[in-house]
This record gives C-alpha cells, sequence and structure tokens, in this order.
C-alpha cells in the first residue's frame, strides 16, 4: 500500500467524518445517515491500515476517529450489575462449555500422571529418599504434620483469602502464557500434578492416604477443575497463534484473547468458592464423608452450570467475548 496515496484519497472523508462529530446540535436523518456511512468506512480504513502500512501517527488518528464515532453511533455504554448478571449467567459457561474439547482432555491426562506419579513415590522407597530425610517425611505425614495443619495454620478469612490469591494467581498465569504457544502452561500444569502426585504417594505410603483425601477432596475438586479450565484454555489460545483458521491470526488471537480475559474474571469468582470452602469446610470438625460430600455437591454445582447453562448459551451463539458494539473493528477476511 501507498501510504501517501490512501491518506490522499480518503483525507476529506475523515475530514467530514471529524466535521459531523464535532457538531453540537442534532444532526438531520441525512447527515445520521452519512456519520454511519463514513464510521463503516473509516473502520475499514483503520484494518487496512493495520494490516498493511501500520503508520503509528496515522493509526493513532484513525483509531481516535473511529473510537468517537463508534460512540456516537452506539451511544456510551457503561457498565452496570446487569452486565455483569449476564455475563455469570450466559457468557462465562458459554466460554467454559465451548473450551471443553480442551480442558476436559487436559483434566483426564492429568488425574492420570498424577495417579502414575503417586504410584511411583509411594512404592518406591529409593524415591521418597530423594524427596527428604526420613525424619522430614515424617514430619510431614504424621499427624498432625505439615499436610494435616496447612489446612489450620491461619484464621478461616485470612487462609481463605490467601488460597483464593495463589490458586487465581496459578490461573492467570495459564491464561497469560497461552499466547507463547502454551507451552510455559505445559510447565505450570505439570508444576500442579507433581505437587499433588507427591503429596498423595507420601500419605499413602504412610497409610495416611485417607486422611490426605478427605483433606483434599472437598475444596480440590472444584480448585482443580479451575486450574484445567484456566490450562485448557491457554492451551487454545497457544494453538490459534499456530492455527488461527480462516481468520486472520491479528483476529483470532483478539477473539480468543478477550474470551480468555472473561475466563480470568470467572475462574477468579471459581476459586473464591473453593478458597471458602478449603478454609471454612476442610478443617472443619464434620465427619470426612460430609466434608468429601460438599465438596462433590460444589463440584457438580459448577459442572451442571456450565453444560446446562453454558450449553444453552453457547447454543444461542454466545462465545465469551465481549458485546459487539465494544469490539474493534474488522476488514472482512476471505476465506
Amino acid at each position: 500500500m501507498d501510504l501517501d496515496v490512501f491518506v490522499s484519497a480518503h483525507r476529506a472523508e475523515w475530514d467530514r467524518l471529524d466535521v459531523l462529530l464535532r457538531r453540537h446540535r442534532r444532526l438531520s436523518g441525512a447527515e445520521a445517515d452519512e456519520l454511519v456511512r463514513l464510521y463503516q468506512r473509516a473502520a475499514t480504513h483503520l484494518s487496512q491500515v493495520r494490516s498493511s502500512a501500520p503508520d503509528p501517527d496515522l493509526t493513532e488518528r484513525l483509531t481516535h476517529l473511529v473510537a468517537r464515532a463508534r460512540s456516537a453511533v452506539t451511544g456510551a455504554h457503561t457498565a452496570s450489575w446487569r452486565d455483569a448478571a449476564r455475563f455469570f449467567a450466559a457468557g462465562f459457561p458459554a466460554a467454559v462449555y465451548r473450551s471443553r474439547t480442551w480442558w476436559v482432555p487436559t483434566a483426564l491426562l492429568s488425574v492420570v500422571l498424577t495417579v502414575l506419579i503417586a504410584w511411583w513415590v509411594g512404592t518406591h522407597p529409593e524415591v521418597r529418599a530423594t524427596i527428604g530425610a526420613p525424619e522430614e517425611l515424617r514430619e510431614m505425614t504424621r499427624p498432625g504434620g505439615r499436610y494435616e495443619a496447612y489446612y489450620s495454620s491461619h484464621p478461616a478469612t485470612s487462609f481463605a483469602a490467601q488460597v483464593w490469591t495463589n490458586n487465581a494467581q496459578a490461573a492467570a498465569l495459564c491464561l497469560a502464557f497461552g499466547a507463547l504457544l502454551g507451552i510455559p502452561v505445559l510447565w505450570v500444569l505439570f508444576q500442579n500434578v507433581l505437587n499433588l502426585g507427591v503429596g498423595i504417594g507420601l500419605m499413602g505410603s504412610a497409610g495416611r492416604l485417607d486422611t490426605f483425601l478427605g483433606l483434599l477432596l472437598p475444596h480440590g475438586l472444584l480448585e482443580l477443575t479451575a486450574v484445567f479450565v484456566a490450562a485448557g484454555t491457554g492451551l487454545r489460545l497457544g494453538w490459534t497463534v499456530i492455527d488461527p483458521g480462516h481468520r486472520s491470526r491479528r483476529t483470532a488471537l483478539a477473539q480468543e484473547g478477550r474470551s480468555a480475559l472473561g475466563m480470568a474474571l470467572g475462574l477468579a469468582a471459581v476459586l473464591l468458592v473453593s478458597g471458602a470452602v478449603e478454609a471454612f469446610v476442610t478443617p472443619s470438625g464434620l465427619p470426612t464423608w460430609a466434608r468429601i460430600l460438599i465438596g462433590v455437591l460444589v463440584e457438580l454445582a459448577f459442572l451442571g452450570y456450565v453444560y446446562v447453562l453454558g450449553r444453552r448459551a453457547a447454543g444461542m451463539g454466545e462465545t465469551g467475548d465481549i458485546a459487539v458494539s465494544d469490539r474493534s473493528a474488522e476488514a472482512p477476511t476471505a476465506g
């Protein structure tokens, strides 16, 4: 693209659009139609400049012009509680449902790998010897040891906040690293699986596997599901870099990135529930079966939320992306 020729050919349209946007009086019907037409053309011009001749000054000018025109055409939109309710009732569950082909296999493979690591640690004394000295391992696995004390070392409210922060950070890392071809996501996921497998193996070798599972399952089912969803979404984002499909790579990354951002907000709420269960239910005096039952019910509630509400919303075209009126303008792509 010859940028000078392009600017010369369209400058008059941009100037006219700017004039219409600066008018304080109400536009006539013909002027309103002209405003909409010029806005659409300017949005197409912006997309062309970005893809063919990304001049910083021209891109900045057209971005500002298109944003003003979009606001004038669609009206200013202020986020409200209704938007939040719509997001959690449709957008978030639909996004999780749509990404199930990524996070469900991720969950299954992670569980299998966790079981293998736990078996390896639990049945091989030489492996346990590389983890720590016998005294250290006994301290970790004894009644009231490190594993059990972890859940009662802080007041419930502060512990819930700490757990939520740690888990939300892990989920955010999986989502953020997705754009790097998903490779760092695999490392974060492996570290999580390794720690879990080692813990199960050590407690199993000490004959206290039932105690460990009684501490893990109440909150761990939902917590691990949230991590698997984040990891699967990050891997899908990484695959988008490799294969954007019929979309341009820029458009595909923008769409999947916005969806991942929304996923991060939704998973933060899910992990808040998991953290509350871990702080208030896991260390409680309830019988082990009751604590595990609560964890199973919470997990089933989340899966029902995804596979009932999410499936319905996805069938109606919901993707978890932001509203069309709030997206950047995009030029058509030949398929």
